[in-house]
């Protein structure tokens, strides 16, 4: 690993001044769990490492106005799965949040590092697509929002610019008669990469049984983490039964255009997406329904 610069600016601006100023050379540190590994490794080169975790802004969780959430880009993962009023109101970000890495990983990794990072296989994406979450992000030219769905635009690349940095993720109140879950195969117990991951949000009718509103989104089948939306679309309207989770996971098989690699062949994560996406959709259900929001999270899901 090459020597760098360490810097860690306690505003915005500063930060932004920083990144500006270096350009490429510059690279952001969240957690470090992602960016440490690549740089020792020789898989990114840094000049300047900017330290993102003393901007105030960024270690926020914040209850807007209107009911929704404002979370700083660099708040960790522990401290998200163990705030009860989020494990409430967004819990299939809270199931993603209490999967990435380990414990010790935990105490350092964001779900905004997770996001920056832009693996294709990360496993808040999906959740906060489904969630509905938007980017708020900061430039020499001002702020921004970008729909999180649009913020990944190739493997390990986004929307960010020179001199950007992302602040916080903005997620809408949480409807009434809604949940939310992730899920994800992996080969292993714990702490792997997901083969395929699924997330689904869904509301419910006034009568309780049928679908008014849905989102799907996945990991791991594509390039980017991506929104299965004619699938999601199909499911207005429709009875919220096992039957019509079925053919939507069915369905969600479309929108997938998988790799084969070390972890699993092309053809082996289609047919999981039509699982998974079964699977959170009845998990969401349950949620919607009054369920458990915050279960003991199954160290992997190894049979599909």
């Amino acid at each position: 690993m090459r020597d760098f610069e360490y810097q860690a600016p306690s505003s915005i601006d500063e930060a932004v001044a920083l990144l500006a100023e270096h350009g490429d050379r510059a690279k952001m540190l969240a957690g470090g769990t992602d960016i440490i590994v690549q740089l020792r490794e020789g898989l990114r080169d840094a000049g300047l490492v900017v330290d993102v975790k003393k901007i105030p802004e960024l270690m926020q969780i914040a209850w807007r106005d209107d009911g929704g959430l404002e979370l700083g880009a660099s708040v960790p993962c522990h401290v998200i799965y163990k705030d009860e009023k989020i494990i409430d109101s967004y819990p299939a970000l809270t199931d993603s949040a209490k999967i990435i890495g380990g414990w010790q990983i935990q105490g350092r990794a964001s779900i905004g590092g997770n996001l920056c990072n832009s693996s294709p296989a990360a496993d808040s994406i999906p959740s906060l697509i489904v969630e509905g979450a938007a980017c708020r992000i900061a430039g020499p030219t001002g702020e921004r929002t970008v729909p999180v769905h649009d913020f990944c635009t190739g493997p390990g690349t986004n929307c960010l610019t020179e001199g950007e940095l992302l602040i916080s993720l903005v997620l809408p109140p949480p409807a009434k008669s809604a949940g939310s879950r992730y899920m994800r195969f992996i080969p292993r117990n714990e702490m792997d990469i997901a083969v395929v991951g699924a997330g689904a949000w869904l509301r419910l009718d006034e009568s309780g049984e049928s679908v008014e509103e849905a989102r799907l989104g996945l990991a791991a089948v594509a390039p980017t983490p991506l929104s299965a939306d004619e699938a999601a679309a199909w499911l207005q309207g429709k009875p919220a039964t096992e039957e019509s989770f079925s053919e939507a996971g069915d369905m969600a098989r479309k929108a997938a255009s998988p790799i084969s690699d070390m972890r699993g062949p092309a053809d082996y994560r289609v047919h999981l997406v039509g699982v998974l996406v079964k699977r959170a959709l009845t998990g969401a259900v349950g949620r919607a329904r009054g369920g458990d929001r915050n279960p003991v999270i199954p160290v992997g899901i190894n049979r599909c």
